[in-house]
């Protein structure tokens, strides 16, 4: 009588996390269909904080289950994602630094994905990690285009080196003209 409910409760455990499992494949389906159909870029890189949590979520689920393919899959599908999402914010808002909504989160989120990524890449068998690698690579770069876009100076765009001082000094206020530095009324 033991067993039967042991066996039972195990049955009944793994069809409550296929439902689970199935449940939350359908509400990534459905979050990546309304990030695919929405117009708007800065909605679209709003859109995508929640839809890269639940790809991260479901690239935890599949590791766990021991489905590596799956996970590359997912990863490869985020990266996607910051790269529409990053084209369409470079379309219709070139710069960052002035309306910075929408890049802002992107890149926040992007930088959370380079976490996630290199957290998985350190615990896939060594034969599964140059795919993840690359994704790990695009992400990298795509965040780094993200900081320079929001924080880029002014030399950058003129040609001026980067820390360039004027040639003259100023004087300083409480320094006398004097250039041995001897006060004035020491003469």
């Amino acid at each position: 009588m033991m067993v039967r409910r042991v066996s039972c409760g195990m049955w009944l455990g793994a069809a409550m996390m296929c439902c689970v499992a199935g449940a939350a494949a359908d509400k990534l389906g459905e979050m990546q269909t309304r990030f695919d159909h929405e117009k708007n870029p800065v909605h679209r890189a709003k859109l995508l904080e929640k839809l890269g949590d639940a790809e991260f979520d479901e690239a935890r689920r599949a590791f766990k289950a021991n489905d590596i393919n799956a996970v590359g899959t997912v990863l490869e599908k985020y990266r996607d994602n910051v790269r529409v999402a990053l084209e369409g914010l470079k379309k219709k808002r070139a710069d960052a630094q002035k309306d910075s909504n929408g890049y802002r989160q992107l890149e926040i989120h992007v930088r959370r994905g380079i976490r996630e990524t290199d957290e998985i890449i350190l615990r896939v068998p060594e034969e599964y990690q140059p795919p993840l690698e690359i994704v790990r690579r695009d992400l990298d770069s795509m965040d780094r285009e993200l900081i320079r876009m929001l924080f880029h100076h002014r030399d950058e765009q003129t040609g001026a080196p980067k820390g360039s001082e004027p040639t003259a000094s100023p004087v300083h206020p409480t320094s006398s003209e004097h250039p041995t530095g001897a006060p004035e009324d020491q003469q």
